[in-house]
């Protein structure tokens, strides 16, 4: 293959990574691209997370937030005992209790409450095992960028210093003959 139709990451996938292009994982392609375009690497895990995200899994994430706060345990327990001084208080006296103790009523309310939150909050863990998994690729992407910067530059200081060190040897003799 000619170079004028090489594919443009084929000589940074070679001198870098030592592979053909059809070789690269989906990571190494992207970081070369950058490289060649000399743009950065490094994204926020959260923006990325949030652009592929729907509504419902945003939705899931909030209402795992809330679900797992103190906030909600403390109101969801005032709110229960609440309940329980009113039907078994204050309407029993009057004989209006909608739902006296064993309190049926609010049995039924909590098993709903438990069967609906139980999947959200497993969407919510499973959106954040995704937003792992994507942290961890795009970290790899960012160190793999900094490490072949860093050979790139090794390389760079490598030739100046061979540069250097040839024209150092091409003035030795003209030095011995002045001396």
């Amino acid at each position: 293959m000619s170079n004028s139709t090489q594919h443009p990451l084929q000589h940074l996938a070679q001198n870098l990574l030592g592979k053909a292009i059809h070789e690269l994982e989906p990571e190494e392609s992207h970081v070369l691209e950058q490289i060649r375009q000399r743009r950065p690497i490094s994204r926020d895990v959260a923006d990325a997370s949030d652009e592929q995200s729907s509504f419902g899994e945003r939705l899931s994430d909030k209402v795992a937030a809330v679900g797992g706060s103190w906030t909600f345990i403390i109101c969801f327990s005032l709110t229960m005992l609440g309940w329980m001084l009113l039907n078994t208080d204050v309407l029993s006296h009057f004989g209006m209790a909608f739902d006296p103790y064993p309190y049926i009523f609010l049995n039924l309310m909590l098993s709903t409450l438990a069967a609906i939150q139980a999947p959200i909050i497993m969407m919510s863990q499973n959106r954040q095992a995704t937003k792992d998994r994507l942290a961890a690729r795009l970290d790899f992407e960012v160190n793999l960028r900094a490490e072949l910067e860093i050979m790139r530059l090794h390389e760079k200081i490598d030739q100046r210093i061979q540069q250097r060190l040839d024209q150092i040897l091409e003035r030795l003799p003209e030095q011995r003959s002045q001396d």
